[in-house]
């Protein structure tokens, strides 16, 4: 709300300064009026830059400010001319589209900044009943970089091409029933294609929360025996985990992806 507390100080800078070029300096209406419109995106333009309440608050008073200014030039003219009819209706409609876009403009900003009335939120948005409450986030990013998705996508193919000549079997999941919130062991049995352990192989991976990415947790697993890995695992909330492995041997390496369900 500060950020707007230059607009009525602006409009009234600009009506002294209109009165004092066209009543004092005997300037004619319009080019009074101009003046006034230059004279105050000069001033503004610079103070908002060193202070940048942000761009919707930059473009709402640049609006306002040219707008009064050419409301100053339209009525004092017709003043001036002595004219006393209405405003002719193709200034009017440009007045009054401009009136509604710097309120919108103003609501908006005064919105997104303090967050709407209390009674008003109460009205628009109650609280949920909390049998019923959800809760959601996005935290992630999109990543616009194609060509690197291109090489990355290419790089995935040959991985894949490699892992079928390799021929390694990967066996996974929970020992037991994996709960929200409970310690749950998770097992990795890994053979090659004649079913001989792969041992001595470095297992880790990532599970993967696809509603926030935030509760990803990633994890190396132990061998407890040739070709069996373990680790045990707490996942914060029930639903479906998505899940990243790598087995790493010397040079080869070996990715699995998959999808595991946890228990509320």
């Amino acid at each position: 709300m500060q950020a707007l507390l230059s607009l009525p100080v602006g409009i009234v800078a600009q009506l002294l300064l209109f009165l004092l070029l066209h009543r004092v300096v005997r300037m004619a209406v319009k080019p009074a009026a101009l003046i006034v419109a230059l004279a105050s995106v000069a001033l503004y333009v610079p103070y908002a830059i060193l202070i940048w309440p942000g761009a919707d608050v930059l473009a709402l008073h640049l609006a306002v400010y040219l707008l009064v200014a050419y409301a100053l030039g339209l009525v004092m003219g017709q003043r001036a001319a002595g004219e006393k009819a209405g405003f002719h209706w193709a200034p009017t409609i440009i007045i009054a589209f401009f009136v509604v876009l710097v309120l919108f403009n103003g609501v908006l900003v005064v919105v997104s900044t303090q967050g709407l009335p209390e009674p008003l939120a109460r009205v628009l948005l109650p609280p949920p009943m909390a049998q019923r409450g959800v809760s959601s986030a996005f935290p992630g990013v999109v990543q616009h970089d194609f060509q690197k998705k291109e090489a990355l996508y290419n790089a995935y193919l040959e991985q894949v091409e490699r892992q079928q000549a390799r021929g390694w079997k990967v066996h996974k999941g929970w020992l037991g029933e994996a709960r929200a919130g409970h310690p749950s062991l998770f097992q990795v049995i890994v053979t090659d294609r004649d079913d001989r352990p792969i041992a001595a192989a470095e297992v880790s991976g990532t599970f993967l929360r696809p509603a926030d990415t935030r509760l990803d947790q990633p994890f190396v697993l132990t061998e407890v025996a040739p070709g069996q890995y373990r680790g045990e695992f707490t996942l914060p909330v029930p639903g479906i985990w998505q899940l990243v492995l790598e087995i790493q041997r010397g040079a080869d390496l070996h990715e699995v992806r998959g999808t595991t369900s946890i228990a509320d």
